[in-house]
């Protein structure tokens, strides 16, 4: 009897599980397609311009423990156009606990704005799952501008100029070249690149120009915004003129004496500019003809508001104009020549006591306090507004006055003879005979 009970038992339990199965079989295909998600959806790039192409990328998940048959996926919206439409026409299944991506190749349209247009896909029982996507499009470009550089340019001076690229977009933008040139310049390096440039970030990017004319140079940016190109060209004129921050040699504090067959001259140099002076060495230039023993002088480095004294040694056929040089060079090693002539005609009529003519940007320097004594022939000139006993210069002096000066004692002497010869002859006439 209990054997009999066990056996119904068992086959009732029997058929309750096979109706069981069977219900769930009947199910499952309709189950496992709810179950297919959309894990993520990327595009390039992240922020489009208007009408740009690009690529939208949608990954579905199957949650399901069977593979689900997927068909027809497509974007739908008012300013997006799939360009790939035929490349869904056949059925595709997705695994149990895999990922299927499906790419579509767009092309978005104006105007501006963040738009939701809607993913649909079908399935194998005539389901459809439906999500929507973001599509932001946005007009606006980059922004660039020369942030760093000096007032005037110098000819054959390095200098710095510094390009500030902003990307104000909200996705990033990728492979920057910049590249530089223009007539006349010399830039290093002519081409600068940025990997990528993301949302909201800036890059500054520096190039040291040397130009040997005026000219006007030219930055021109090229970037990527996912795989569209676009360019823009930022124009910097380049100015040659003083440069107001380099080093400015002055002399002054001359004193020239001649020594035999040279002239001495010694003197300060100040360095009167905002900049230090490097590898400073001073002559004199023709007319005048440096000799030994201080046919230069070498300074070295010196420093902004401070001053050096030197010596040099020359010949020359007359002090009328006597150049010195001043010779020195920048940090880049850009080298720069300031001459200063001394005009000692005019010092002896009180004047200044200087020209002076120097590269460009920099001013000339001046001279003051000179002092010239000793020359050929006698004669002195002193502090501008000195004096030539008997005549000045070369050739003047002493050797121009004896000659004066002998004959005035001879007419004096006969003078005296005349008169005494005359006093003793009148002294014999008024002796009585």
């Amino acid at each position: 009897m209990i054997r009999r009970i066990s056996g119904i038992f068992f086959f009732i339990l029997f058929l309750v599980t096979a109706a069981c199965a069977q219900t769930t079989g009947s199910t499952s295909s309709s189950l496992a397609a709810s179950l297919v998600t959309i894990s993520s959806v990327d595009s390039n790039p992240q922020v489009f311009f208007p009408g740009e192409e690009g690529t939208i990328t949608v990954h579905l998940t199957n949650n399901a423990n069977q593979s689900v048959g997927l068909s027809q996926p497509t974007i739908l919206g008012d300013n997006i156009q799939v360009v790939n439409t035929n490349s869904f026409q056949t059925l595709t299944y997705i695994g149990p606990g895999s990922t299927l991506d499906v790419s579509f190749d767009v092309i978005v349209e104006p105007p501006d704005g963040t738009y939701f247009p809607l993913f649909t896909i079908g399935t194998k029982d005539s389901n459809s799952i439906h999500y929507p996507i973001k599509l932001v499009i946005d007009s606006t470009d980059i922004k660039a501008g020369v942030s760093q550089r000096p007032d005037n340019f110098a000819i054959s001076r390095q200098d710095t100029v510094n390009l500030t690229i902003v990307n104000p977009r909200d996705g990033p933008i990728n492979n920057v070249v910049v590249t530089a040139d223009g007539p006349g310049l010399y830039i290093i390096p002519s081409e600068s690149f940025t990997s990528i440039l993301s949302a909201g970030s800036s890059v500054n990017l520096p190039f040291a120009v040397t130009p040997s004319q005026r000219s006007n140079l030219t930055f021109h940016i090229a970037y990527e915004n996912g795989d569209n190109k676009h360019a823009q060209d930022i124009v910097l004129p380049i100015n040659v003129g003083e440069d107001k921050t380099g080093a400015n040699p002055v002399v002054n504090n001359i004193a020239i004496t001649y020594q035999g067959t040279s002239y001495l001259m010694t003197g300060d140099v100040s360095n009167a500019g905002i900049t230090d002076a490097e590898a400073m060495v001073l002559t004199v230039t023709a007319p005048a003809r440096p000799v030994e023993p201080y046919a230069s002088y070498a300074v070295g480095t010196l420093a902004s508001d401070d001053f050096s004294s030197f010596t040099l040694t020359f010949t020359a056929t007359d002090l009328s104009s006597v150049p010195v040089q001043v010779q020195w060079k920048d940090l880049q090693g850009n080298t720069f020549t300031n001459i200063t002539r001394l005009d000692l005609r005019v010092l002896a009529g009180g004047g200044s006591g200087s020209r002076s003519s120097g590269s460009p940007g920099n001013s000339g320097g001046a001279a003051s306090g000179t002092t010239v004594s000793g020359g050929p022939g006698g004669g002195a000139a002193r502090g501008g507004g000195g004096f030539f006993p008997f005549g000045g210069g070369r050739g003047g002096g002493l050797s121009s006055f004896f000659p004066i000066l002998a004959g005035g004692i001879i007419l004096v002497a006969v003078v005296v003879i005349w008169m005494k010869r005359k006093w003793v002859l009148s002294k014999i006439r008024k002796q009585p005979k």
